[in-house]
This record gives structure tokens, C-alpha cells and sequence, in this order.
């Protein structure tokens, strides 16, 4: 189990916000922290600090007035630690390769292959297709509904028909190299892990996972790798002190650097 960055970006700046407050009205979001630091500062101080695997998230649909400066600043954050940070936000088959030329090591993608309230196969075809297995990330963000946890889309505003199960997870490994896991619900909340889904998570093997959504304490994230046996790597966001938390940065990194487990 590792600890994996985040540089999420919003706005044109690099931001810690309410993951369900997201939409693109009037490009609102409830902010937990407004950093000074651009997201290439983010970009470099992980590198420095031994960290990879993170994850550069841009908050802003392709048609917002914010996006071009939101793309930039993702941008100059690949290229500062090249290889070492994972992209994601509006990608799909025609744009992933300008990103992974400037230095991301994998594309992040949801609602390009979740579409119309299900699995959008050809898109993942195509996907794969383009740029291969091995640099492709599924985001599978979800909220509860029904007592189950469904992938949401569209700034996690939009249900899909579809629920995060084991079986789901083991079925898309086939067409990716892991998964990115926000629960939306809690997502910026500091209101602690949501422990269901890590449970079921949990009975997950042989699968590369990062979790998002709630972490607050040390205590959270020993939680975590019980609940995940282990085999679950995690981000926190508004928590981190980097971001105006409590939770300690250096502690974090100490213990789970992404060089401590391979």
C-alpha cells in the first residue's frame, strides 16, 4: 500500500474541493483550499519527495471559459516531473496522446467510456487501442444509491446503471492497468472512509487499486489498509497539511512512499 499525490486543478488554479459540489454552472465548486503554489510547484516537490503514481485531475469541462488555463497548468505539471503522474479530466482517444507526450505515465478516463448511463465498450476499445493497456486508468467514481455503489459521470453529477462490484473491477482489468476509486460522497468531507466499499474492495486480489474519499487521520488510513488487506494505494486531499489540513505530509510520505512497496 502506497501513498499517492494529488494536484486536482480548477479554475485555473490548483485547488482541495467538495468532490459532490462540482458542476459546470457557472464553473462553482465548494472549496476546501486555493493554493499559491502552481501545479508544476506540486509537480516537483513530489518528485523530489520520492512520490509517483499521483494524480492530475482537471475540474473544468472542455467548454468552460477556465479550461484552457486549467489544461496549461496540467500541462507544465507533466512536463516538470515527467513520468512520474497519472492524468485525468475529459480524456478520451482523441486527446490522450497530447498528454501522455507531455509526460503523463498513464490517462485517467471515465465518462469517455461510461456513457449514456452504462459501459460504453467501443469507447474502451478504441481507447485501449490508441494508447494500450498499460497507460490507461479507469476511474471508477461512484456514489450509494439503493444500498450499492454506482459510477456517477459528468462531475460526478450523473448516475450510470452501472455498479462498482468485484466482478465489475475483475472485468475491466482485462482492458486496463488499474483503477482510480473516488468516493464521491465523502470526497473533501473529512468525514472519514467510507467503509463499505473498502470492504468489498478488499475482497479484490491481483488488481491495482487507488482510493479516494474522506481520509482524515492516520487513523483513516491504517483503517484503509485493514479494510483493503494491504493491497489498496490511497490519496488524501483536504486533509493533508500540504492543503490546509491537519494530516501531516511528511508523516505520509515516510511511511508510504511509492518507494516502499513495489
Amino acid at each position: 500500500m502506497k501513498f499517492r499525490p494529488c494536484i486536482d486543478i480548477h479554475n485555473g488554479k490548483v485547488k482541495q474541493i467538495v468532490g459532490g459540489s462540482l458542476t459546470d454552472r457557472q464553473d462553482y465548486a465548494k472549496e476546501n483550499y486555493i493554493a499559491e503554489e502552481s501545479a508544476a510547484d506540486f509537480a516537483r516537490r513530489y518528485q523530489k519527495d520520492g512520490l509517483s503514481g499521483g494524480h492530475v485531475i482537471l475540474l473544468n469541462s472542455a467548454s468552460s471559459p477556465y479550461y484552457p488555463e486549467t489544461k496549461r497548468q496540467a500541462l507544465s505539471a507533466l512536463l516538470a516531473a515527467p513520468g512520474t503522474l497519472q492524468v485525468g479530466g475529459g480524456i478520451n482517444d482523441e486527446n490522450a496522446e497530447e498528454f501522455l507526450n507531455a509526460g503523463a505515465s498513464h490517462v485517467i478516463v471515465t465518462s469517455f467510456v461510461f456513457q449514456d448511463g452504462k459501459l460504453y465498450r467501443e469507447n474502451l476499445r478504441r481507447l485501449r487501442e490508441k494508447v494500450g493497456k498499460e497507460r490507461l486508468v479507469l476511474d471508477l467514481s461512484c456514489r450509494k444509491k439503493e444500498n450499492a455503489y454506482f459510477i456517477v459521470t459528468n462531475r460526478w453529477q450523473c448516475f450510470t446503471e452501472e455498479k462498482v462490484t468485484a466482478e465489475l473491477i475483475y472485468a475491466l482489468a482485462e482492458s486496463c492497468d488499474e483503477f482510480l476509486i473516488h468516493a464521491v460522497d465523502v470526497e473533501g468531507k473529512q468525514n472519514g472512509v467510507e467503509c463499505e466499499l473498502l470492504q468489498m474492495l478488499g475482497t479484490v486480489s491481483g488488481v491495482r487499486m487507488t482510493y479516494a474519499g474522506g481520509i482524515r487521520s492516520e487513523e483513516d488510513i491504517r483503517l484503509l489498509e485493514k479494510l483493503g488487506h494491504g493491497r489498496i494505494d490511497f490519496t488524501v486531499g483536504s486533509a493533508l497539511d500540504l492543503f490546509g489540513g491537519s494530516l501531516s505530509y511528511e508523516w505520509i510520505t515516510k511511511q508510504y512512499a511509492a518507494s516502499a512497496i513495489s
